[in-house]
């Protein structure tokens, strides 16, 4: 792939994201915001001509919401300074965005709740579905990617057993997919959706995934990639599914499978794919953008992955040299806010040019699709005055997404404090789930939107105090390793109730320090009441634990004058990270 000039332009260039004129239609009706905005013609037509459109990491969610990017996504080691590790400012910098534009909101947290009281929700599938069928026009044969994460994340995913999402998406036109948490629904269910729900009626959705396998022989699990002709060119479309399911989520929800990164059979299925005359190889990756980065370093032969994982928003495709020439590797953020655009244009085998365009979903900007509108309102009908029930009112701004604790997290931790009688909670390090502004009513819907998993028990355990520091360690190697294959997903565990001092540059089991309970250090040989949720030990489920959501309720329903006070953050003294840009 020669794309020295491209590349220029896609990674230091304005032209890459500004060019798009946001703020003249900031304030214009639906279908003259529409007109304009998202007025983006493809590279060209016709033979030699493809075009990709990508979403990942929905969670589920149907309606348009509020979403406030981290403020805090911090790179170690080499990847310091880098893609996708810049936040706010840095960000803006990088993709050319002036500050104070609605690209700037889309891509940031700056300013937040001014900016989504400004700009309005993102997101929705209504919304989506009006963007997905205005790019399909102008772009006959383009293929619309899902990165995964798609079937988990809401009330009514959990109580239809994602058959919502998978009623959404056939209606989406979703052409390819991978997965991570579609697997916490459990083999049989997964099996069922892809050799069924995906297999019939007018439109279909290819499963795929090269990294999993079964447990006795070795055989595929899933198609490993797809080949579609595309304007006269052959196209292959590789998955490659979350590596470390088995680890971050129940081992038991995937007994029979091993999941793995596997770079050797990418490679191999790669080969393959070019064997059988594949001009165009891509993969729809859940691997997270960090071991993209990587893979794209050591697997020749694939032109760009579309990723998935770790909710990234990143507005330029990063080309990444490799044995066999160049990868763009991409990532299109989360909860439906984006859609990626890849325009490729072929020629004598091969792509000679591309554009990359990540573009935000203002509900607001773009007409809700009808088809799919009246779809969304007849999956929501039988449970609407259950998502709609009032538990309390925020008077702060509640968000999760951030290498440490967000607001929401904290309320989590507090909740299961206050109502299991615990010194400490910790909640899992979650990147899904929506915001709310303050004075906000917190619904039933969007509490669920924090904690709708298949394995939602709240637990409490006596731990030690060495305990205690093993598993921070543990989450934060998880996290912080300078190698990029030993990251197995989700943020910092949140905390409730203890304080701690972090360096994250440190080798494993040197991160920790100073762990503190109020005023009094925490004692290796004292044993503490520690809460949490979502334990991934089957006998979690046989223990007679409350659901999250059971003991989340009750707390917010016991809020003096039903007003939930701003949250005061717990998180982490960091140590060595002055001047890193990841952090704002």
């Amino acid at each position: 792939m020669s794309l020295s000039k491209r590349e220029f332009l896609q990674v230091l260039s304005a032209a890459a994201v500004a060019g798009m004129g946001l703020a003249r239609y900031e304030s214009a009706d639906a279908a003259t915001a529409e007109a304009g905005l998202y007025d983006l013609p493809p590279l060209g037509t016709g033979t030699g001509h493809v075009s990709f459109l990508h979403m990942t990491d929905c969670h589920a969610q149907l309606k348009p919401i509020y979403f406030r990017e981290p403020s805090v996504n911090l790179g170690i080691g080499s990847m310091n300074g880098q893609l996708p590790h810049l936040v706010g400012e840095h960000l803006l910098k990088r993709a050319g965005v002036k500050p104070g534009t609605p690209l700037a909101h889309g891509y940031t947290f700056l300013d937040f709740e001014r900016a989504a009281r400004r700009y309005g929700k993102v997101g929705g599938f209504a919304h989506l579905a009006t963007l997905v069928k205005r790019l399909k026009a102008s772009r006959p044969g383009a293929l619309l990617l899902d990165g995964g994460d798609t079937w988990q994340g809401s009330a009514t995913s959990l109580w239809t057993n994602a058959q919502d999402m998978v009623d959404a998406c056939k209606a989406l036109t979703v052409d390819v997919m991978t997965g991570h948490w579609e697997f916490t629904y459990g083999m049989k269910r997964v099996k069922e959706i892809v050799e069924k729900d995906f297999s019939e009626g007018t439109h279909k959705v290819d499963f795929v995934a090269q990294n999993v396998k079964t447990n006795d022989f070795g055989d595929p699990v899933f198609k490993p990639y797809v080949l579609r002709d595309m304007s006269g060119v052959k196209v292959a479309i590789v998955g490659q599914a979350f590596p470390y399911t088995p680890i971050a989520n129940p081992r038991y929800m995937v007994a029979d499978w091993e999941f793995g990164i596997q770079d050797e059979n990418m490679q191999k299925v790669v080969d393959d794919a070019r064997a059988k005359g594949a001009q165009v190889v891509v993969v729809v990756s859940h691997n997270g953008m960090d071991v993209d980065l990587k893979m794209a370093s050591r697997v020749r032969g694939i032109d760009a992955i579309f990723g998935g994982h770790t909710h990234d928003g990143v507005p330029v495709a990063i080309p990444v040299s490799n044995p066999g020439g160049k990868t763009l590797v991409t990532n299109a953020g989360s909860n439906g806010k984006f859609l990626g655009v890849m325009d490729f244009v072929v020629k004598d085998g091969k792509v000679s040019d591309f554009r990359y365009r990540l573009l935000p979903v203002f509900a607001n900007m773009l007409r809700p699709d009808p088809e799919m509108d009246a779809l969304i309102t007849r999956i929501r009908a039988p449970y609407e005055g259950k998502l709609a029930e009032k538990l309390a009112v925020t008077d702060g701004l509640l968000f999760r997404r951030g290498n440490f604790n967000g607001s929401w997290d904290q309320l989590l931790c507090d909740a299961l404090m206050d109502v299991q009688g615990a010194q400490i909670a910790f909640s899992p390090g979650f990147r899904w789930g929506t915001s709310l502004l303050p004075g906000d009513v917190i619904t039933r819907e969007l509490m669920m939107d924090q904690v709708a998993i298949t394995y939602p028990y709240a637990t409490v355990t006596d731990m030690s105090g060495e305990m205690i520091k093993t598993v921070l360690e543990d989450v934060a190697d998880n996290l912080f390793n300078a190698d990029p294959y030993y990251q197995q997903g989700g943020d910092m565990v949140r905390i409730g109730g203890l304080q701690y001092t972090m360096t994250p540059g440190e080798k494993m089991g040197s991160r920790i320090s100073d762990m503190r309970l109020g005023d009094k250090g925490i004692e290796a040989s004292k044993t503490y009441k520690v809460a949490g949720w979502a334990p991934v030990a089957e006998e979690a489920a046989r223990a007679g634990n409350k659901p999250v959501w059971d003991v989340v309720e009750t707390w917010l329903k016991s809020r003096p004058n039903g007003r939930v006070t701003a949250r005061k953050i717990n998180t982490p003294r960091l140590v060595g990270m002055a001047g890193n840009p990841g952090i704002a």
